[in-house]
């Protein structure tokens, strides 16, 4: 491989050694202990999908073809037909299940739970469907949902499955610009939202947003409004309709839409943080099977299992892991409506006690958070139910990892380190944690028929232990079909840098001398110092092995003789205080552990990291602040003062106070 291209890798400088293989307990009983799945999958892919189709789902027309593919764009079992919402439902209910809880659902006021069983949940997603088409939805119509985390939201998303209205999930924090500009690029009809939510105590204006967003969404004709809180709140008689207004007199039964394998489930939309949000395309028979196949092979989901996913039903990890996959398997979730410190930060592990939950599903930036508030908090509550834990939604840094190993999973349960995308539907590299040996820090390897491959800028493949560009190269079922009437974003966002036939993730990742893949965050996240291009997850790593460190994040701000300066902000564990002696020895520590071309040129400490309120750190306001820019846009924040604290820091630490 020639010089240019080994320069346009990204360096990987940080090795992990230690390993965890599978609990002999854990193995014993495990869903896939085989590795016989790995081969079967490998030589046959598109059949290894068509027998899982097979045992997955129900179809109501038996599909005869399989992968269809015309790069980029491809189709799965494209003459089959079944209805989605009956997967997760009908079938459960006429299989005698009826009485299975589907859903705890925790309330944020302490207060307040309700279990919701598969029965209840099919008749008021039946009345909510005959509702819909009562207003005048029909198959193919856009309905737009903007909620907080209580069951009513699934189970819009299940009655407009029913009825074959793609919905348009819109995470509650957004603003009312953000869900304007979503139900505008849709052309969504109806609106579902509430009248308000609960967050840390407060409550959430959705309804007044929701007004403001209809007013600016010209295709939206009315709101349907689900009663939380019982407040006032405005109201327009001509376009406006209580939830339990619309449902009465509905009958409890719907007979369920015939719809294609390919036809449109549901639209999602990428961040809007650099560019018009994406509308991600996802269809209902390839989709939904590569959400229940994960669910239950990844997280060892058994007939009994008491499974939590901690993510919202806003971003995608919601959408496959909280409702479609685990009810596709008719599984036990928990549902929690509010913040994970509210009251107090064990307000999860006090949920994870009260329903003996088995599998448990979160951020890495929550565990680092749950790091930095030390050890008490899981020590006052029994997690002895606990059997696997996941992680989803960015690298983990190998110290968190082993936090959360030791001191929430007992040093007993696998840690299923998850990589995946919007895009992609459902999880593509992963343990399954029967058979993997874990290692800190690592997705491990890809899931059964997923074909990754790291590139150079050339396209070659980079060695192992080089960091390049995460692509895939075989379609899957759960892959987004295109981009909602933009086909042509789609061709060159994703499929134009090393042509139709090859997916461009936009992450960066290694492989270390075992094929295991590392990612290293999102390319845009590499920082060029001197010619040298460095990952800001290996940054952060490092920094979070040092004993003071709970939570680090790394930045590049422009620098006129070196490319760019690394900037990183620090969250300090209970104990440590900021000083100028610390920030030297931190700087020193990456130098040490990486070399000195990591050293950064600045530590600053603060008390939070600029984050949403689903937990992810928003890192262009990081460089921002690094670089001493104007602020963007800042609304989706958990607390904006957090923003206001660093820029201040960063003024002094940088020069440019005063």
């Amino acid at each position: 491989m020639g010089t240019e291209s080994t320069e346009a890798a990204i360096e990987a400088l940080l090795d992990e050694q230690r390993t965890f293989p599978p609990p002999d307990e854990f193995a014993s009983r495990a869903i896939v202990a085989d590795d016989s799945v790995y081969r079967r999958a490998e030589e046959d892919p598109e059949g290894f999908w068509r027998g899982l189709a097979d045992e997955f789902l129900d179809w109501l027309t038996e599909p005869t073809k399989g992968l269809e593919w015309d790069p980029p764009h491809c189709t799965w079992f494209a003459d089959g037909e079944l209805n989605v919402a009956a997967n997760c439902l009908d079938r459960h209910v006429e299989a005698g299940r009826g009485d299975r809880v589907a859903y705890h659902w925790v309330g944020e006021p302490e207060s307040e739970s309700a279990d919701l069983t598969y029965g209840e949940m099919l008749r008021e997603v039946s009345r909510l469907a005959n509702a819909l088409r009562t207003l005048g939805v029909s198959k193919g119509d856009r309905v737009g949902i903007y909620m907080g985390m209580v069951p009513e939201l699934p189970i819009a998303m299940l009655a407009c499955a029913r009825i074959g209205a793609p919905h348009v999930v819109v995470f509650g924090g957004f603003s009312s610009e953000s869900l304007a500009e979503r139900l505008r690029d849709s052309g969504a009809r109806l609106l579902i939202t509430q009248d308000e939510g609960w967050r840390k105590g407060g409550k959430v204006p959705l309804k007044v947003n929701a007004d403001a967003a209809a007013d600016a969404a010209p295709t939206v004709e009315r709101l349907v409004v689900f009663r939380r809180t019982g407040d006032e709140v405005p109201w327009n008689d001509d376009r406006d309709v209580w939830w339990h207004d619309a449902v009465a007199g509905e009958p409890d039964e719907c007979e369920p839409e015939r719809m294609g394998a390919e036809d449109t489930l549901y639209l999602l939309h990428t961040s809007g943080t650099t560019a018009k949000p994406k509308g991600v395309q996802h269809t209902s028979a390839g989709y939904l099977l590569h959400a229940a196949v994960t669910h239950k092979w990844i997280f060892d989901i058994h007939d009994d299992t008491i499974w939590w996913c901690a993510a919202d039903v806003g971003w995608v990890t919601g959408h496959s892991y909280i409702v479609y996959g685990p009810l596709c398997n008719g599984t036990t979730s928990v549902l929690y409506e509010g913040d994970p410190a509210y009251p107090d930060w064990d307000r999860h592990w006090e949920i994870v006690e009260r329903y003996q939950v088995n599998s448990y599903y979160t951020a890495p930036t929550l565990i680092r958070s749950f790091v930095k508030m030390g050890e008490d908090y899981p020590a006052r509550h029994d997690l002895s139910s606990l059997r696997l834990l996941g992680t989803v939604g960015e690298p983990i840094n190998p110290e968190a990892w082993v936090w959360y190993w030791k001191v929430i999973g007992g040093e007993r349960c696998p840690v299923v380190d998850t990589w995946w995308q919007t895009e992609t539907g459902g999880i593509l590299i992963t343990p399954l944690p029967g058979l993997t040996t874990l290692k800190p820090g690592s997705a491990t390897v890809p899931f059964p028929g997923i074909k990754p491959a790291i590139l150079d800028e050339q396209g070659n493949p980079v060695p192992q232990g080089q960091g390049g560009f995460l692509t895939v190269k075989h379609p899957w079922p759960g892959m987004f079909r295109t981009l909602w009437e933009d086909d042509e974003r789609y061709v060159s966002n994703y499929f134009s840098k090393y042509g139709p036939e090859t997916y461009f993730t936009g992450d960066g990742a290694k492989q270390d001398s075992d094929g295991y893949y590392w990612l290293m965050g999102r390319i845009d996240d590499v920082i060029n110092v001197a010619g040298h291009r460095l990952s800001t997850t290996e940054i952060e790593s490092t920094l979070v092995e040092h004993e003071a460190v709970a939570e680090a994040a790394a930045t590049g701000a422009a620098d006129p003789e070196r490319g760019q300066r690394i900037v990183c902000f620090v969250l300090l564990k209970g104990g440590y205080e900021p000083s100028d002696e610390l920030a030297e020895e931190l700087r020193q520590f990456v130098a040490a552990k990486i070399g000195k071309i990591a050293r950064p040129a600045a530590v600053l400490f603060g008390d939070d990291l600029p984050k949403t309120r689903s937990g992810k750190i928003m890192r262009r306001l990081l460089k921002d602040i690094a670089e001493g820019h104007e602020l963007g846009d800042t609304t989706t924040l958990r607390d904006a003062a957090v923003v206001d604290d660093l820029k201040q820091k960063a003024d002094v630490a940088l020069g440019r106070a005063g």
